[in-house]
């Protein structure tokens, strides 16, 4: 269940993956409804992100706590360049921030404008586009998105050019 010195543990590998899904769904469900005229499409868009984003709220506290008491992460490999442990640390690193950024503005928006109880149908849909976050959120979303195909691209990397265990090492199996 937990990390060894040389592979991540299920639990990091599961909570890896799955936010990895997740927060795909939001990237998708939030360009949706951020550039739908439609305010039912809007609303099913956002029916879904809500929902979503409050699962990612649950699994990224869950999965800092995990690793600030429960586990570890393994060395780094051997024979990966210096810069490239600084440049993944960095980057990680600035994954959670913007997942905590993209929270703390969603939940800044959505009490600001009542959005759960349009969500919910007890009120009418709200114009998202006017609240002050809307930009920040509309930026770290952005951001996010690049970010992740970045990770994506240099775990790809790492798998098929470099032939390092980079990603076997938070891949399920042997």
């Amino acid at each position: 269940m937990k990390g060894s010195n040389h592979a991540y543990g299920t639990i990091a590998k599961i909570l890896h993956w799955l936010s990895a899904l997740l927060i795909l769904v939001l990237i998708g469900s939030g360009f949706r409804s951020g550039f739908a005229t439609d305010p039912e499409v809007k609303l099913a868009a956002l029916s879904v992100h809500l929902p979503v984003a409050f699962t990612v709220l649950l699994l990224t506290a869950f999965r800092l706590i995990w690793w600030w008491r429960f586990d570890r992460k393994p060395e780094p490999l051997e024979g990966v360049p210096n810069w490239q442990e600084s440049i993944a640390r960095w980057t990680h690193r600035g994954l959670y921030a913007l997942i905590l950024i993209l929270l703390a503005s969603g939940i800044t928006m959505s009490v600001m404008s009542g959005l759960p109880d349009a969500v919910f149908g007890t009120a009418e849909m709200p114009e998202l586009a006017e609240l002050p976050t809307r930009i920040g959120h509309g930026l770290a979303a952005r951001l996010i998105a690049a970010a992740a195909l970045l990770h994506a691209g240099a775990a790809l990397y790492h798998h098929w050019v470099a032939k390092d265990r980079t990603l076997t090492r938070m891949w399920f199996g042997r």
